[in-house]
């Protein structure tokens, strides 16, 4: 067809939309893509879990379950939209929350432990914390030697924004 107002030749193509070569094309790509950020995630919390184990001599399902238990502590404390930054940050958080002890209250050693992430409004939850270290083979003083580290990895993977916000949380 000829627009002679213009000059210009338009033409009506009857080529098809895409076939199915190109609809594989797509789902290869897209596979890639899920495969990349599985593996990045996976790859994040394991650098996270590698640096707990390495710098505590702990086992893996210790510091998975330690950073379990201080995720679901922050998680308690903060509103959906902050915690989600942190989550963003380590994308299998809610895997370590539920796989790590529940937090349940506990008198044992919680003003001592209280004292050394942030005084007496928080001896509930350090409590709670105490209890699921104990659980997991720790005494609550690792909690003090996990929560640097942890920290440090949110600084580093996230900016001193999501730090903050975790340590807000855990050291209110």
């Amino acid at each position: 067809m000829r627009h002679s107002n213009t000059g210009f030749e338009q033409q009506t193509s009857h080529h098809q939309e895409p076939t199915q070569e190109r609809y594989m094309e797509a789902v290869r790509y897209i596979t890639l893509a899920l495969l990349l950020i599985t593996s990045t995630s996976a790859f994040c919390t394991n650098s996270l879990l590698d640096s707990l184990t390495g710098q505590l001599g702990i086992t893996s399902e210790q510091a998975a379950g330690g950073a379990g238990a201080l995720f679901n502590l922050a998680k308690s404390r903060l509103p959906s939209e902050e915690f989600s930054q942190i989550a963003a940050v380590v994308p299998e958080v809610d895997k370590l929350i539920a796989d790590a002890p529940a937090l349940a209250e506990s008198s044992g050693g919680a003003a001592a432990v209280a004292n050394l992430l942030g005084g007496e409004g928080s001896i509930a939850g350090i409590a709670s914390l105490a209890n699921a270290f104990n659980e997991l083979g720790l005494s609550a003083d690792m909690i003090g030697n996990f929560t640097p580290i942890i920290l440090e990895y949110l600084q580093q993977a996230g900016g001193n924004s999501v730090m903050e916000i975790m340590k807000g949380a855990l050291m209110p």
